[in-house]
């Protein structure tokens, strides 16, 4: 069975959040990776866009009960119904996650990954999360680059 990994971020994401997306995206495919994400804009629709440009499968699981809005990159589009509760999905799909940028959800993503434990959790921009200290939580993979984040998920080591 070939690796999945799960990518996660905003809709309203930053142009670097759309490179760096797009970047994973090709990253994983030249691996032989299946990318599994939200489905719709910003650092999904990138990710998806990166992957199918280089010959990849790309699976979006959506939020709606209809692939109404699903990106056209999409190879697979899973139509859930269940609104953000997706997220859960999303993370629990992945023998590793890529979070990339930052948002409410994508913050609830990167809790969720977390909280399952066993699998690697990389973040590309976007949060630090730090204590009340101020120092950087341990348990999070840092990167700085599309190419950092897939070697920090320790998959193809």
């Amino acid at each position: 069975m070939a690796i999945q990994v799960s990518v996660c971020g905003p809709r309203d994401c930053t142009a670097d959040d759309r490179g760096h997306a797009r970047e994973v995206g090709r990253l994983l495919a030249g691996r032989g990776a299946v990318v599994i994400c939200g489905g719709y804009t910003g650092v999904m629709a990138e990710v998806a866009a990166g992957a199918a440009a280089a010959g990849g499968t790309v699976v979006g699981v959506l939020s709606r009960a209809d692939r109404e809005g699903a990106g056209p990159d999409l190879t697979i589009a899973i139509a859930t119904g269940i609104g953000e509760a997706r997220n859960s999905v999303i993370v629990n799909s992945g023998d590793a996650v890529i979070v990339i940028g930052g948002s409410w959800g994508t913050l609830s993503e990167l809790a969720l990954a977390k909280r399952r434990g066993g699998v690697p959790v990389v973040q590309l921009g976007g949060w630090r999360i730090v204590d009340a200290a101020g120092d950087v939580v341990p348990g999070l993979r840092y990167a700085d680059t599309p190419a950092e984040a897939l070697a920090r998920t320790g998959l193809w080591d």
